[in-house]
């Protein structure tokens, strides 16, 4: 590709992306690492918190942001997949970098792409750590894309290290046991840094895998931990205590693992800026209210894991309160591990297909559903008409959840930004 040929908008790129490697996900940091070295991106000339997890990885990314922005830093975060706008991905200071800078940035990485073969997400990925490197930031935080070991992101060496959460997901590629998945995970880790573990109760294996590289571990109930405290909450480690905290739009269990990572990184934060930067959290997709009568609130979540997870983030219904589902998902998801995380916490579904290359046809999950003697109210050709539906059905006083893929969450912004007051 010569310079007059490049594609001349952020649209036109992302679709030569999209045809350029013969796979979707090409595991391997060989060739992705040499047109990294051509570029000189393993150095983002400042320090980085690499956020990896099965789930909860862009809420603890979030609370980073807003609490080192609170303190002054200029902070740039990394996080995929996006939403609405792939710009989404590449935040300076909180916000998405522009079309210019994007552009620039992909031309960079053709040009130096020579023969290399890259799937979509090691091309944008380098074009994230050319943005970062030559942005003179503060702090940069990076969330991993799959797996961690061999995951593009890990390119960079981590100051600190944090692992969410273990969890059965993308077994083809991580393996099918959370002993195996550890252990990818654990790539990110590196020799005499810190290592933030967020899971209660991880493999032993990760463990092990630590003391072999030689990470220093911080493990969630035993080197720090939270607890709820009435309107606020409180944060522990062995050598401070925090109370009275402002609780963020944000799952505790994942705050909880950004301060341990905070304060294990050094960068001084005052603690007014701490506790400015925790009220402002919040993160589009991660129990996002958008809607009061009836509440609407949408998730992400995508794997058994993140479904049981999201379950314990809502509250208990209140007397005569129906919770709805809108369920839609990708064919290669565990749906119906999804299905029996939330079993007893819904009292009617809506089912939709999503119209992607993977996605699940609404009538296959149906089935899952019937097959557990759960309400199915309807098998809808999209998320906007399953969510209309649920919305004409449920009562002010009821509430709607919509989850199961970033593609679903995406589909009711796009279809709720036309319906719903003021929008």
């Amino acid at each position: 590709m010569t310079a007059s040929s490049r594609p001349d908008s952020l649209a036109a790129w992302l679709a030569w992306l999209e045809r350029q490697h013969p796979s979707l996900i090409d595991m391997g940091l060989e060739r992705v690492g040499l047109v990294a070295d051509r570029l000189g991106v393993r150095n983002l000339r400042c320090p980085v918190i690499t956020v990896g997890g099965t789930n909860g990885k862009g809420s603890t990314v979030a609370t980073l942001v807003s609490c080192y922005r609170a303190a002054g830093y200029r902070v740039g975060s990394y996080t995929s997949p996006h939403i609405l706008r792939f710009n989404e991905r590449i935040c300076i200071g909180g916000t998405p970098v522009d079309d210019a800078t994007l552009l620039a940035a992909f031309a960079c990485v053709q040009a130096a792409q020579g023969e290399v073969s890259l799937t979509y997400f090691e091309f944008t990925t380098l074009a994230a750590l050319w943005i970062f490197r030559e942005a003179a930031l503060d702090v940069a935080v990076l969330e991993v894309g799959l797996g961690g070991r061999l995951d593009a992101v890990n390119l960079v060496d981590a100051d600190v290290a944090v692992i969410t959460s273990i969890g059965i997901d993308h077994v083809e590629y991580l393996g099918d046991t959370r002993e195996q998945i550890a252990v990818e995970k654990a790539g990110i880790l590196r020799v005499g840094r810190p290592a933030v573990c967020g899971d209660r109760e991880p493999p032993a294996t990760l463990a092990a895998e630590a003391a072999r590289i030689g990470a220093v571990l911080m493990r969630k109930g035993q080197d720090f931990d939270f607890r709820e405290e009435g309107d606020g909450w409180a944060w522990h480690d062995g050598s401070r205590v925090l109370a009275g905290l402002p609780r963020p739009a944000l799952a505790l269990e994942n705050v909880a693992c950004a301060l341990a990572a905070l304060f294990a990184l050094g960068l001084a934060v005052p603690e007014a800026a701490l506790r400015e930067g925790l009220a402002g959290a919040q993160l589009e997709g991660r129990l996002q209210q958008v809607a009061r009568r009836p509440q609407i609130l949408l998730d992400v979540a995508h794997n058994p894991h993140g479904a049981d997870f999201l379950m314990r983030q809502v509250p208990k219904a209140l007397p005569g309160q129906r919770t709805f589902a809108v369920l839609a998902m990708l064919a290669d998801k565990d749906m119906a591990g999804v299905i029996d995380a939330c079993l007893g916490r819904i009292d009617v579904w809506r089912v939709a297909s999503l119209p992607v290359p993977r996605g699940a046809p609404g009538k296959r999950l149906a089935a899952l559903l019937h097959e557990r003697g759960c309400v199915v109210a309807g098998s809808h050709a999209s998320v906007a008409a399953a969510l209309a539906a649920a919305r004409q059905q449920a009562a002010p006083a009821d509430r709607i959840l919509v989850f199961g893929s970033f593609y679903t969450v995406a589909a009711a912004q796009a279809a709720l930004a036309t319906s719903l007051p003021g929008a």
